[in-house]
Formats: structure tokens, C-alpha cells, sequence
């Protein structure tokens, strides 16, 4: 059975974009049935196109992207979430939604690149630096036998990472 993985940022514009094309990309390279999608609290209805850069740049398919808002995820028709990951402060603070199988939830934050740097190479080298650091993780987070590990087992691996 696929694992499923929300990634949450309250704008669904970078970190939680990098995390889920990270995820994606490790868990297929991996082999491991795993699936992560990313969505906001309050979405800016595009993402930030310095994300869909670096996630290229790194050889990531970017097509379908797009800025959407947690609710999705908490539908009847919803794909059943294993894992919950806010990757924002902001986003750690809010009251999440109700998931249907009471997902693990974890907070792993990252600063926002989108505030970086003053000129286009700066925002560039943070989004890659917050790519790759979200990266490092998520190919953590894609190793974990997931099948093999009641909740509380699942969020002590996380609590890890």
C-alpha cells in the first residue's frame, strides 16, 4: 500500500514544494511506494518560480505543480495520509485540518528562501541551499520502513531525523 506524505506551508509556494518534489524524486529512485503532496493554509496560488528552478536544475519534473490549499487533503476522496510535516513556523502554529487515519504529524522548519538575499543570485543560492537541506532529509524520511512501524515507532524515526 502507498505511504502517503503531506508536506504543509502556510503559502504552498516553496519549502513545502521543495519538500514534495524531493520526496518524490528520492522515493522513486529508492523504489520505495511512497507518495508526497504539499499544500497551504492560505495559498498564494502560484509557486515561487525561483522552487520550480532549483527542483529543475536538480533534474526534478516540476509539470502539474501547482499552489493548493490543505482542505484538499482532508476530502472524503483524499488520498489516506500516513505523515503530516510542516515545514514553515508559521504553518507549525495553525490549527491543522482533520485528516481521516489520524496521520503522524511532525514540525521540521526551514527559513523561507523567498526572504533571502537582495539580488536574483542570493535567492538563488538560498532556494538551492533550502532545497538541498529539505533533499538531505527527504531522502531520509523516503528510507524509513514505514510498513514495518506502528505510529508511535513512525514518530520517534521522525522525531530523528
Amino acid at each position: 500500500m502507498t505511504t502517503n506524505v503531506l508536506i504543509l506551508c502556510t503559502h504552498n509556494s516553496a519549502r513545502s514544494v521543495l519538500g514534495e518534489g524531493m520526496f518524490n524524486h528520492w522515493a522513486q529512485a529508492l523504489g520505495v511506494d511512497a507518495r508526497a503532496y504539499s499544500a497551504g493554509s492560505t495559498p498564494s496560488g502560484r509557486i515561487n518560480p525561483m522552487a520550480i528552478e532549483v527542483l529543475e536544475n536538480a533534474g526534478i519534473d516540476t509539470s502539474g505543480y501547482r499552489s493548493k490549499r490543505w482542505d484538499e487533503f482532508s476530502a472524503p476522496d483524499a488520498p489516506t495520509m500516513r505523515v503530516v510535516i510542516t515545514v514553515c513556523d508559521s504553518a507549525a502554529q495553525e490549527t491543522c485540518p482533520y485528516w481521516p487515519g489520524s496521520p503522524v504529524q511532525i514540525h521540521w522548519g526551514y527559513p523561507d528562501p523567498s526572504h533571502a538575499g537582495s539580488t536574483p543570485e542570493e535567492k538563488r543560492a538560498a532556494f538551492e541551499a533550502t532545497r538541498r537541506a529539505i533533499g538531505e532529509r527527504m531522502h531520509q524520511l523516503a528510507q524509513i520502513p514505514f510498513d514495518t512501524l506502528s505510529d508511535s515507532q513512525l514518530r520517534a524515526r521522525l522525531d530523528t531525523l
